[in-house]
């Protein structure tokens, strides 16, 4: 790592603001892509991802970028594991860049182009060399697998690092890994599933709550 170039991911926080949940929607296309995206920004979710692994999710991004931008919403680009796709990701709309694994090429190349980078990390090595490059936002995944008390683990040796819970996180978990230490975690399915929307809102208010308390 020495003599690496050292990036930055800041802007990531002023991108979600105090929002505590992100939406994610894989390979839905245009369609119930915007559809999905218009129920969580209603629920009050502003930041959307969505993965692009094929050129119907590219599309996809699109659709869900413009329509995030008549609505002052914040839509990123998922499963960024080529740096060579990042200048079509920005061209489509896309306001940053999330991995699955910790790439510095992806990382390098998103911070060119203006779209601040959220590196997938899962252990201690990985979060240690993303902190050495200048990135403090990383996306643990795969969060469920990891468990709540990585977040604590992590903690300790890296108090600086900024965590986005993501995989396997449903509304009946996602309020125990905010609480152990995720500062977003990233739903996807639950969006999709009416008996779940009940328990995100009641997440949302209660995540909101809080927010206003600490202020």
């Amino acid at each position: 790592m020495i003599g690496d170039p050292k990036i930055t991911n800041h802007a990531v926080a002023d991108l979600f603001g105090d929002q505590r949940l992100m939406a994610i929607f894989r390979g839905l296309g245009p369609r119930r892509s915007v559809e999905l995206a218009e129920r969580a920004w209603s629920l009050g979710i502003d930041v959307v991802e969505l993965p692009v692994q094929s050129v119907e999710d590219l599309d996809a991004l699109r659709a869900v970028a413009a329509a995030g931008a008549a609505e002052g919403r914040v839509v990123g680009a998922g499963t960024v594991v080529d740096p060579a796709v990042v200048h079509a990701l920005a061209e489509a709309g896309a306001r940053f860049t999330v991995s699955p694994g910790f790439d510095e090429r992806v990382a390098l190349a998103s911070a060119q182009a203006g779209l601040p980078p959220l590196p997938g990390v899962a252990t201690a090595s990985e979060v240690q060399r993303a902190m050495a490059l200048g990135l403090t936002w990383l996306k643990a995944f795969p969060a469920s697998l990891l468990g709540t008390g990585w977040f604590a683990a992590m903690a300790g040796p890296f108090p600086g690092a900024i965590f986005v819970a993501t995989g396997g996180m449903t509304a009946g978990n996602a309020g125990d890994f905010l609480a152990a230490g995720a500062r977003v975690v990233a739903v996807g399915s639950a969006l999709a599933d009416p008996d779940q929307l009940p328990a995100l809102s009641e997440l949302l208010s209660r995540s909101h709550r809080t927010s206003v308390e600490n202020a």
